[in-house]
């Protein structure tokens, strides 16, 4: 019981130390709020699921490092059909994760629900802020990257297909600092094609997208589509991806699969290795 009970005390001290900021200053978010008060949207699986989100935040889970050295680190973009941000299976579970592979990452709890254009200018901003704090966090800003699941998947590939300047006027000196990420994981991504077999036209083929990692299964009837069309034009654009494509996983699984795709976070490790991130 004493066991239990010091585990519960350390896990909870872990989680009061994480580093939660603001994405923009007080009353200068560009765009557009929710017009509700923010809150959690109840479901039977437990999972939390906030929306009407007009404050957006990243919250840090920095990892920590033997010899003290920056970390590679990754913006973590959360589903929920741009409706909520599911910030626990796909956002704070996928942080720890990563910490424990030595990479650093950064929930964004993003504008909801149904402003992509909103959604699309926080992560732009993340991604700044994330290099203008790079020295006090601890984190590499050559090695910054996104992971997004189902339409934080969607938001992620908009991140990394984007032309080089952000997508708002600029406020102050963090938005001189890149909006690109280094690298990005596509996990489920949702809505990356425009259903008449072309790419989705929010996603820029002539930027320069970096390294890219999609993940997916035959069985998500609704979005695989959207990665296959995704994937063969990044191929016709020989841009560098690599696609993986399980027969079984289904959608919205996070780190939870038991199916084919339950093998995707190792594969999604030895592909960061293999890009020089880990």
């Amino acid at each position: 019981m004493l066991r239990l009970l010091l585990l519960l005390i350390a896990t909870t001290c872990q989680s009061f130390a994480q580093t939660v900021v603001d994405v923009w200053p007080e009353g200068k978010m560009p765009g557009q709020g929710a017009k509700e008060p923010e809150s959690e949207v109840k479901r039977k699986d437990g999972f939390q699921r906030i929306t009407n989100v007009s404050k957006p935040t990243l919250t840090l889970f920095q990892a920590k490092r033997a010899d003290g050295s920056a970390s590679p680190a990754i913006i973590v973009c959360p589903g929920g059909g741009y409706s909520y941000c599911v910030v626990d299976k796909e956002g704070s579970e996928i942080a720890e994760w990563l910490n424990q592979h030595g990479i650093s990452a950064l929930v964004l709890k993003y504008r909801t629900p149904n402003n992509r254009e909103g959604a699309f200018q926080d992560v732009q901003r993340a991604l700044s802020l994330t290099r203008a704090n790079a020295a006090e966090w601890k984190i590499d800003p050559k090695r910054l990257g996104v992971i997004g699941f189902s339409a934080g998947g969607n938001l992620a590939a908009k991140a990394s297909a984007a032309v080089q300047s952000p997508s708002y006027p600029e406020l102050d000196a963090i938005d001189q600092q890149s909006c690109r990420p280094d690298f990005a994981i596509l996990v489920y991504p949702a809505y990356l094609d425009d259903k008449a077999g072309h790419v989705a036209s929010d996603l820029n083929l002539k930027a320069s997208i970096p390294p890219t990692l999609i993940v997916h299964s035959e069985d998500d009837k609704t979005h695989v589509i959207g990665s296959k069309v995704y994937h063969d034009a990044l191929n016709a654009s020989k841009i560098a991806h690599e696609f993986k494509l399980y027969p079984t996983g289904g959608h919205g699984y996070g780190l939870r699969c038991e199916r084919d795709a339950k093998v995707w976070p190792e594969d999604a490790l030895r592909w960061l290795q293999g890009i020089d991130v880990r």
